[in-house]
């Protein structure tokens, strides 16, 4: 055996990409305490935890609207399973937060799907799991946008289909109404 065979295999890391946007972002500078240059590790048995106390939040926005502790995203293995997973926990006694479609009030808590957005007041981020093998932490990698993140991405479920199956995008838009059309009409 070389040394090369000898040699341990690299672990992959768990990676939740998180990109924030707020329409004020420019004049009232709330992500300037968030690194947005590299990827930050989080022990395994910790929680990340955003909010505007630096004391309670390793993830800081400055912004007087934000809750002093206004979420948290706990990574977990399932039971009986090598998958890992994040739960977000929305911590906040003022504001819901909503992930995708569902609205979470305080102390309610949701299995972080592997791509989401996540909405409180003015804000959005697109949340967005990279899978690894390690057990011991996983890292973050922040991002900003700079375009509104619901406009960004695009959602097929929420796009209205017509009853003949095609999107109604295929449509040009110099319709301005809807077309009724004889269910007999082939």
């Amino acid at each position: 055996m070389t040394s090369f065979d000898e040699a341990e295999t690299e672990e992959t890391v768990t990676c939740l990409h998180m990109t924030f946007y707020h329409p004020c972002q420019e004049e009232k500078m709330m992500f300037r305490c968030l690194n947005f240059s590299k990827r930050e590790q989080v022990r395994a048995d910790e929680m990340a935890k955003f909010g505007r106390d630096p004391n309670a939040c390793h993830y800081n926005l400055l912004d007087t609207r934000v809750s002093r502790v206004q979420f948290s995203v706990q990574f977990y293995r399932k039971l009986n399973s090598p998958e890992h997973c994040f739960e977000i926990k929305n911590l906040s006694k003022k504001t819901k937060l909503r992930v995708d479609q569902t609205d979470l009030g305080y102390l309610n808590k949701i299995d972080l799907p592997w791509k989401c957005i996540i909405c409180f007041g003015d804000y959005q981020i697109l949340a967005e799991i990279q899978e690894g093998e390690s057990m011991d932490y996983f890292e973050t990698h922040l991002h900003l946008a700079d375009k509104p993140i619901l406009q960004e991405r695009c959602l097929p479920s929420l796009q209205p289909i017509a009853e003949n199956g095609i999107p109604s995008s295929f449509f040009s838009s110099q319709e301005k109404s809807p077309i009724e059309i004889d269910e007999n009409e082939s």
